[in-house]
């Protein structure tokens, strides 16, 4: 029995790069409001990564300076 092969990867970004192609004017109101809380909430998640990698970066800095 052959087994399908996986889907491909979809490269990093290639979400992002498709919402951003999507004609908004077949959206209704409420569903531009939600996506505006999707990405604020997006917005908000990589924003802490940077402060953690910024935090990382610090440590490790402060570790090889000694």
């Amino acid at each position: 029995m052959l087994e399908e092969p996986p889907p491909p990867r979809r490269h990093r970004g290639e979400a992002l790069t498709e919402a951003m192609r999507e004609d908004l004017d077949l959206f209704a109101i409420e569903d531009l409001n939600e996506r505006i809380e999707i990405l604020e909430t997006e917005l908000a998640r990589v924003r802490a990564q940077i402060e953690r990698k910024h935090a990382g970066r610090a440590a490790a800095d402060a570790l090889f300076k000694r």
